[in-house]
């Protein structure tokens, strides 16, 4: 099992950004694919963006694409999410999730997952 702990969610104003960090322990973060899932109040945990283990190969949602740029630091066991232009429609809580071999769009393949930081953004 690897942990997983979100930071540098916040409220923001439409148009604004944040950077929120996804830092694991436990196990080796080089061999885990991470992803970036959020949920609204009352909706289904959706897919934001994923990452392979070098950080070679990216997926985004099509929402988020030119918007947002996930990466990772694997020297610091760290994952990110870069998110610009923010819209009231983002307001949700984000969690980052890791998995072992391919990287993927489906949460149920993720068995790791962090406790989920609150990103609000003002309109």
């Amino acid at each position: 099992q690897v942990q997983l702990e979100e930071s540098g969610g916040g409220l923001v104003q439409a148009g604004g950004s944040l950077r929120l960090s996804c830092a694991a322990s436990g196990r080796t973060f080089s061999n885990y694919a991470m992803g970036w899932f959020r949920q609204a109040p009352g909706k289904e945990r959706d897919f934001v963006a994923a990452i392979n283990q070098s950080g070679g190969i990216t997926y985004y949602a099509d929402s988020v694409k030119g918007r947002f740029t996930i990466s990772r630091d694997n020297a610091k066991n760290t994952a990110y999410l870069q998110m610009n232009n923010l819209k009231p429609k983002n307001t949700a809580v984000y969690y980052c999730a890791a998995k072992p071999w391919a990287t993927s769009r489906l949460y149920s393949q993720y068995a790791n997952w962090g406790q989920g930081t609150q990103v609000t953004v003002s309109s």
